[in-house]
């Protein structure tokens, strides 16, 4: 797996504008990408960002990168909690709560032929676009960008177009030689 893929999927989430992002890459060797998580966990914590292997299956790893405090505060919300709880979440050990979370939404992913739509969540979607998606079942959505959007279409067209320029910029960073610690933005405080 390479730094690229980072900075091609993860750029808003490096950039701290984002919760996380999630992206497939293909993975022969188990022990090699443990290995690589492990380093650029060691590298990226301190700034706020964690990566965890979400699925391997068929030569194939899901990795979702995140920003924890980010998380931690959309789960605060108390319709986001009750949310997650209503889909079997255990909200009731703070202490543990995004590392249970996180492994009951693995395990979702890896046991389910559907993708969890309570993922948005963990993504940093609109929640009332989260609710949206659940309750058309995908359909009936006023636009399609990075998500279906069912509530405010203006607002994420112009997020759409925040992220896209983020990416367009890291991107264009990275190939002139900016190093992934350099580009993965420090929380503020």
């Amino acid at each position: 797996m390479s730094e690229n893929l980072f900075v091609t999927h993860c750029s808003p989430t490096l950039a701290g504008m984002k919760t996380g992002n999630l992206f497939s890459c293909r993975c022969c060797c188990p022990n090699q990408l443990r290995g690589f998580i492990a380093y650029w966990n060691s590298m990226l914590n301190s700034k706020g960002v964690y990566i965890k292997v979400m699925q391997l299956k068929s030569e194939r790893a899901l990795i979702y990168v995140y920003r924890k405090a980010k998380l931690e505060s959309a789960i605060a919300d108390p319709e986001i909690r009750a949310f997650l709880e209503g889909h079997g979440y255990d909200c009731s050990r703070p202490e543990r709560m995004i590392e249970e979370m996180l492994n009951r939404l693995a395990r979702r992913i890896c046991h389910t032929d559907e993708f969890p739509h309570e993922i948005g969540v963990f993504l940093g979607y609109p929640f009332e676009d989260v609710k949206g998606f659940i309750e058309n079942e995908g359909k009936n959505y006023k636009f399609v960008g990075q998500w279906k959007v069912y509530s405010d279409e203006n607002a994420a067209k112009k997020l759409f177009s925040k992220y896209k320029k983020c990416t367009d910029v890291y991107c264009r960073c990275f190939e002139e030689g900016r190093q992934l610690t350099r580009l993965t933005v420090a929380p503020a405080g």
